[in-house]
């Protein structure tokens, strides 16, 4: 760590000796480079600037930290491979590995002279310098873990299997690897065919596996649903800081946050009170072992000791010393009595200034309203009324309403590094003007480019809805075009962007384009308005005939159902009155059956003949036996389908109800002997 320092102290030296020597014509950025980026040089070089066109310190910086402080890796991280290597007008010495490793600096040293000084020029000479394979992230998704996956684009689909094998403890051969944007692909795909961005989502379905218990996935998502109360102190100034975070927040993002309110870049942050099973910044606070729902941390400022000016000279006449620092933990620049804002070219008070947005916000609807907070409390009130939630539903609101309500879309593009944001929001977003007609005639979303998080995610969003053209032209803006101001139009099944308005503007010129826009928007409008109501006509129309066409159907409906009751009621009568029949014919036959013989005329014993008359008029005749009972007769009655419960039996003289007489008597004893003619008679 203090190596480093020690370099670029060096290199300071040598730099003088070089700028003396009139034979040797190096450019800044050729000894930049063979100096393999060392901390001196923290601003960036120019070819970096001429091959990535990125302005912005932070940015450059934070994608060399991503690579290790390589910067041909850096480089073709950021430019397309199809656009050829990077080229260099010297030639410059190609190192592998870390800038600062051990194989580095030995081999450095093997190879300079005998020399007090740690330096030697390379010669001129026209040379390539060796292309790095492009390297490839991957955020694999697996029901509640993330796993992130590196790999160099010449690697295999199979090869992403066998990392994610080792991590989630599944076999390759059950794993679905879902997410390509190119469709579904083998193990065997190469990756540079998929022409795939630097950064990539993916996730993992397994199918022919069993799910996780339930008790042990419904305990982690409790704990990721929950909110743990981190209670930080800065030791420097003894000042308590309450954040609240959920649990499905990573440390990565807490010391973020911390670095927004203390102005302590993470790299220098020192923490005590983590717990020891929290050894990784990507995990989440519901399983790092935080005290629940409270927990107490201590943050300050990674402290470097003091070195004589003697030890500094002595240690400075061999720079190819092993360090034993990592190169991302380099220590401020204060011994120099250098500011940390000033060593960026930013002034202190910028970087204590509060973000307008924070940098890994998960809900853009959040991420909105502290935007909308800072900007009042940075420019005042008046201000453009900023729509509050995700680009998709700001489009949902202005493009996709009947087409009288629509607007067209304004989206600001805020960044604090430049020296025109100021200026533009207090003198011209913020103009009465400005304000009253964006509020009649456009939906205003905002959002923070000075992020690299935020400014990459709405890259991201920017390439999703508008195309790779548009994303290009903003990437390719400097730091001092912004603010930007881009008016968007929903044209049918596409958004068109109509306007790129750049914050070096006046107020009159920003109106005139904001009303050049809305007279094109006008004209889409009316013949919006226009398709929308013939096509309402003709669906009144066609809805005016489908309720004609129902009701009809209703009707034709109803008739039928009641054609069908009726039907359906006769034949259960019908099959009643068969039932019933059936019944009888079963009585009938039954008593038939049971009935005496017919005693004969020249029978010895005394004989009783009946004549019974039926209610149609036939009559008919039997003989019986004067002994035999009365319940006789009427079985005979009943068998010939007059069953006494319905008829009644009437004799003639005297007229009398036989049916009342007691069925157990006699014939001869009920007096119906020797001879009577009776009648039936249906019963009320």
């Amino acid at each position: 760590m203090h190596l480093i320092v020690i370099q670029s102290t060096c290199f300071l030296l040598e730099w003088r000796k070089l700028k003396k020597l009139e034979n040797l014509h190096l450019e800044v950025n050729t000894v930049l480079l063979s100096f393999r980026w060392s901390v001196g040089n923290l601003e960036q070089g120019p070819q970096q600037k001429a091959c990535t066109g990125i302005e912005n310190i932070d940015e450059a910086i934070t994608l060399l930290e991503q690579n290790n402080w390589d910067l041909v890796a850096a480089i073709n991280g950021v430019i397309p491979q199809e656009n050829g290597i990077l080229q260099s007008e010297y030639g410059v010495e190609t190192l592998h590995g870390p800038a600062y490793g051990p194989t580095s600096h030995s081999a450095a040293a093997s190879s300079a002279p005998s020399s007090s000084s740690a330096f030697r020029h390379v010669v001129p000479s026209r040379q390539i310098v060796e292309r790095q394979p492009r390297m490839l992230d991957f955020r694999v998704e697996y029901r509640d873990r993330n796993v992130d996956v590196v790999l160099e684009d010449s690697s295999t689909v199979g090869d992403i299997k066998h990392i994610l094998e080792n991590e989630l403890q599944i076999p390759a051969s059950k794993m679905l690897l879902k997410g390509w944007k190119t469709g579904d692909v083998d193990d065997s795909t190469v990756l540079k065919s998929l022409h795939l961005p630097k950064n990539n989502s993916l996730y993992v379905l397994t199918p022919d596996l069993p799910p996780p218990s339930s008790s042990h996935s419904g305990t982690l998502q409790e704990s990721l649903n929950q909110n743990f109360m981190l209670i930080v102190t800065h030791r420097e100034v003894q000042r308590e800081y309450n954040l609240n975070f959920s649990g499905s927040s990573t440390i990565q993002e807490v010391k973020r946050n911390v670095y927004d309110l203390t102005s302590i870049p993470v790299r220098h942050q020192l923490w005590e009170g983590w717990p020891p099973s929290a050894t990784d910044d990507s995990m989440t606070l519901a399983v790092s072992g935080l005290t629940f729902p409270c927990h107490r941390l201590t943050v300050g400022r990674r402290s470097s000791p003091v070195q004589t000016r003697e030890q500094s000279e002595e240690q400075c006449t061999d720079v190819h010393m092993v360090s034993d620092s990592d190169g991302d933990d380099f220590e401020d620049a204060t011994e120099f009595g250098v500011d940390d804002g000033e060593m960026f070219g930013v002034a202190s008070s910028a970087l204590r200034k509060s973000p307008m947005m924070p940098e890994n916000a998960e809900n853009e609807g959040d991420a909105l309203l502290q935007f909308t907070a800072e900007f009042s409390s940075r420019y005042g009130d008046c201000h453009p009324v900023y729509f509050i939630g995700s680009l998709e539903a700001a489009f949902q609101e202005a493009f996709y309403g009947k087409a009288r309500d629509r607007k067209l879309l304004a989206i600001y593009l805020h960044h604090d590094e430049s020296v025109l944001t100021n200026v533009f929001c207090s003198q011209m977003l913020c103009a009465e003007s400005i304000v009253s007609y964006l509020s009649q005639n456009f939906i205003t979303w905002a959002w923070d480019m000075t992020k690299e998080a935020n400014r990459a995610r709405f890259l991201t969003m920017c390439t999703r809805h508008f195309g790779s053209v548009v994303a290009q032209t903003i990437r390719t803006q400097k730091t001092d075009q912004f603010p930007l101001f881009l008016i968007i139009m929903g044209k049918r099944s596409s958004n068109e962007v109509l306007n790129v308005i750049q914050g070096n503007t006046t107020v009159d010129e920003l109106m005139m384009r904001l009303m050049a826009a809305m007279e094109i928007f006008s004209a889409q409008q009316q013949e919006d308005i226009k398709d929308e109501d013939e096509r309402e006509a003709r669906e009144n129309v066609k809805r005016e005939q489908d309720e004609a066409y129902r009701i009809s159907l209703e009707a034709d409906r109803a008739k039928r159902e009641a054609q069908e009751r009726e039907m359906a009621e006769q034949f259960r009568l019908e099959q009643i009155r068969k039932e019933q029949e059936e019944e009888r014919e079963a009585i009938r036959l039954s008593l038939e059956q049971s009935l005496p013989p017919e005693p004969k005329e020249e029978s010895t014993e005394s004989v009783s003949k009946l004549r019974i008359r039926t209610p149609s008029g036939e009559f008919f005749e039997r003989r019986f036996l004067a002994s035999s009972k009365l319940q006789v007769v009427f079985d005979f009655v009943a068998s010939k389908g007059y069953p006494w419960e319905e008829y009644k039996l009437l004799g003639t003289f005297p007229r009398r109800d036989v049916t009342q007489l007691d069925p157990n008597k006699s014939l001869l004893e009920v007096k119906l002997y020797p001879q009577e003619t009776l009648f039936l008679e249906a019963k009320e």
